[in-house]
């Protein structure tokens, strides 16, 4: 059962912090990877493409750990475990957003040929702050 984010969480969640995301490789240690992070209210998003070591690791296993720190008071921090949702539908315009949200950008200038992107949304079961 996943855990409510509180609306001060969800703020922090909206801004253009940087986040980790860590996943579990296939001999069981962590695998950690900065990414842009979002929310839908409910859950925790960020957006990848198909064939990345951390969506390999999220389909074998959906277990995954989240954390970070606002960029203006490192002491006010975000940290979440929970289990990953892959979501095709409407990945690449949530990467666009993301472009916008991070770099001021309306397409996403990073995006390769043949690139499929996804969306993992992760609805937090632990939740701390």
């Amino acid at each position: 059962m996943g855990q409510n984010l509180t609306e001060e969480q969800i703020e922090l969640l909206r801004r253009p912090v940087f986040a980790h995301v860590a996943t579990v490789m296939p001999d069981g240690t962590p695998q950690s990877t900065p990414v842009w992070i979002d929310t839908d209210g409910d859950a925790v998003l960020f957006n990848t493409a198909k064939g990345r070591t951390k969506t390999r690791n999220l389909e074998r296993n959906p277990a995954v750990a989240i954390s970070l720190v606002n960029d203006e008071n490192p002491y006010e921090m975000l940290q979440l475990r929970g289990r990953a949702e892959l979501v095709d539908d409407g990945a690449d315009d949530h990467i666009d957003r993301m472009a916008k949200k991070y770099l001021g950008e309306d397409t996403y200038p990073f995006r390769q040929p043949g690139e499929q992107r996804v969306i993992v949304r992760v609805v937090p079961e632990v939740v701390v702050s």
